[in-house]
């Protein structure tokens, strides 16, 4: 007997499969490579109205891009939320998988159940509530401060502090998925690890550092990719909350591009802006890669 398909299995595999691949490439790979199209052209509201005035222009959105102060700032802006909320919502995502699933935690499911309540809620429902809790006179936030004699801040309405606010309800929001992941990943470890660690003496930290991180960093590597990439599409959290402002302090490089292709109508410039985009996720995504690979070996 071998292992190769009959032709008459082919014919079953390529019958089931046929639908699967006609509807990932009509609703995925068709409306990529449009993208990619529009992307070389200077399609806006004139060029929906008259397909002749549609104009080819090869790499001139990518150039205006690199010479663009207002993607300079979202890219700049998105980097810096990538950077301060990543690490932030990891390192809270760990902290509370490791007390969800302590041998002393009492009603673990119970507490696990209310963490990852901020996951499914509507997350413009979630920031609506936030722009509420932040606000400058009757926001909770600023009456708390007042009962330690701490003057308003205006969190929304000042450049300094729109970002970090932002900040600070995205890791509220998003946290519980990492935190159920890490559960996964803590409860994958063998017993016998930390008892081992025990009898050589490691104590709470030890264990932590020699036995839990390690075992972890393949769960720890998928969390970081995946808060990575959804970090760099930020959006929802300042167009319901800021608008992007103060002054462009939270504009987001996807805030900016549907600015450009949904509100100017600019569908070219805003197609070469996803492009950019995409592939600033996939040089990051490729290096973390690498560097996990060359760790492990």
């Amino acid at each position: 007997m071998t292992d190769a398909a009959s032709p008459r299995e082919a014919r079953a595999a390529a019958v089931l499969l046929a639908p699967a691949l006609v509807a990932i490439g009509l609703f995925f790979f068709l409306p990529v490579l449009a993208a990619v199209a529009l992307s070389l052209t200077d399609f806006d509201l004139y060029a929906l109205a008259d397909p002749a005035l549609l104009r080819f222009v090869g790499l001139g959105n990518y150039a205006r891009l690199a010479e663009d102060p207002a993607f300079r700032t979202a890219l700049r802006n998105t980097t810096w939320f990538v950077v301060v909320a990543a690490p932030l919502s990891i390192a809270v995502s760990l902290a509370a998988a490791l007390l969800v699933n302590a041998r002393v935690a009492r009603l673990k499911p119970l507490f696990r159940t209310l963490l990852f309540l901020p996951v499914v809620t509507t997350l413009v429902a979630a920031a609506v509530v936030w722009r509420y809790l932040y606000h400058p006179r009757v926001g909770l936030l600023n009456r708390a401060l007042e009962l330690v004699g701490v003057g308003p801040v205006d969190w929304l309405g000042d450049p300094a502090w729109a970002m970090p606010s932002i900040v600070l309800m995205t890791v509220w929001k998003n946290f519980g998925f990492n935190m159920v992941i890490f559960v996964a990943g803590l409860q994958s470890i063998p017993e016998r690890l930390y008892e081992a660690a025990s009898i050589d003496g490691a104590g709470p930290v030890a264990r932590f550092a020699h036995v839990t991180l390690p075992m972890l960093a393949p769960t720890l590597v998928f969390v970081v990719l995946m808060t990575m990439i959804g970090h760099f599409q930020l959006f929802a959290e300042p167009y319901v909350m800021t608008q992007g402002g103060p002054g462009d302090a939270t504009l987001s490089v996807v805030l900016l591009m549907y600015r450009e292709g949904f509100r100017w109508w600019n569908l070219g410039y805003a197609s070469a802006t996803a492009f950019v985009l995409f592939a600033i996720i996939l040089v990051l995504t490729a290096l973390a890669l690498r560097l996990r690979a060359r760790s492990a070996a």
